[in-house]
């Protein structure tokens, strides 16, 4: 019953984020427990070398793990310049307010107060790009290259900067932070430097975001299976007290 409600925390923070820009839907994964031996092997034919396997009667199960998958969400149009989705295999850089470097797939950037482009969090978005206060017509290639036009009428577009992508031998093993943002650990591996579609790195559309991945008809039917499977086990505990009760008053 506690691997049921577990399972449904799960499945109802994948609901919950539905809506959350590049959210990836978490999957719990349990293991069952020790087993107790209510029998040994025994030998039942000595001359044929046959034997009666041992009697084991399983204690439950435990939560193991709770994975991320993975999958790539369909990516939506916002019509918005700053707005960019990763196509494929990488995540963005950010400095947090502490200095460390965070990764996200959350590509709805905005231009701070100082000119720099930053998350709907104030996270600088490394390596920094900073934006002329005269800038317009600001664009994003599918490789990474920032350019915008400044001055007068008529100008060229001028490169500003290039966003850099990150990606991980493990990506899977990231910690997740909060607010779209994962941390390296030594589960992920170290991340690996690249410009956007390139040696494996995904390309970046301007003016859409990736949407979540999670489904919410698999996500209400992994819900109506483990309201089931609590609803069993409660009837299970509640069988089982019931007939250690009529064997209490046999023994009275």
């Amino acid at each position: 019953m506690i691997a049921q409600q577990t399972r449904m925390e799960v499945i109802s923070n994948n609901l919950s984020n539905v809506n959350t820009t590049a959210y990836k839907r978490r999957r719990a994964h349990f293991e069952d427990l020790l087993y107790q031996t209510e029998q040994a092997a025994s030998n039942v034919d000595f001359q044929n070398n046959r034997t009666q396997p041992e009697v084991q009667v399983g204690r439950g199960t435990r939560l193991a793990s709770v994975k991320r998958i993975n999958s790539q969400g369909s990516i939506r149009q916002t019509g918005r310049p700053l707005d960019v989705a990763i196509e494929g295999d990488g995540f963005f850089q950010v400095r947090k307010g502490d200095g460390t470097v965070a990764y996200t797939r959350d590509g709805s950037f905005r231009i701070s107060d100082q000119g720099t482009l930053v998350t709907t969090s104030g996270y600088e978005v490394l390596p920094g790009i900073n934006v002329p206060r005269d800038a317009r017509e600001i664009s994003i290639s599918r490789t990474g290259i920032v350019t915008a036009r400044t001055g007068g009428a008529g100008t060229e577009p001028m490169e500003i900067g290039r966003i850099e992508l990150a990606r991980f031998p493990n990506s899977t093993g990231l910690k997740a932070l909060g607010e779209n943002l994962y941390a390296e650990t030594s589960n992920s591996g170290a991340p690996q430097l690249g410009t956007p579609d390139s040696r494996g790195f995904g390309q970046l559309r301007s003016g859409a975001l990736e949407s979540s991945n999670v489904e919410i008809v698999r996500e209400m039917t992994n819900m109506i299976s483990a309201m089931r499977a609590f609803e069993i086990g409660s009837k299970a505990i509640q069988s089982s007290q019931e007939m250690s009760q009529i064997t209490s008053q046999m023994m009275r």
